[in-house]
């Protein structure tokens, strides 16, 4: 089991920039695909952005493609989020999550550990 927790969300203008992080512990993290989703109020989860264990392969929501950019630094068992021209719609609670699939995966099922979250509010 891996641990992950998500931090950098905040309040930031319609435009801005943030960078969200994802803290992994607890077993071999370069092993492991990470995923980031989000949840707005009243609304289902949603996948936005996923990496590959060895950081080559990414996948994309095409709400964001353009914008958001992820990464991951093994050395320090981190996975980014770097999020720009934000948007309102943008607003919800961000997720990680761990994957020992090979490839890339954009369905909740397919991931097995999940962080708790951080929230992202984007101004008009």
């Amino acid at each position: 089991q891996v641990q992950l927790v998500e931090s950098g969300g905040g309040l930031v203008q319609a435009g801005g920039s943030l960078r969200l992080s994802c803290a992994a512990s607890g077993r071999t993290f370069g092993s492991y695909g990470v995923g980031w989703f989000r949840q707005a109020p009243g609304k289902e989860r949603e996948f936005v952005a996923a990496i590959n264990w060895s950081g080559r392969n990414t996948d994309y929501a095409d709400s964001v493609k353009g914008r958001f950019t992820i990464s991951r630094d093994n050395a320090k068992n981190t996975v980014y989020l770097q999020m720009n021209s934000l948007k309102p719609e943008d607003t919800a609670v961000y997720y990680c999550a761990g994957s020992s699939r090979l490839s890339t995966a954009s369905r909740t099922y397919e991931y097995n550990d999940w962080g708790q979250g951080t929230q992202v509010t984007v101004s008009s």
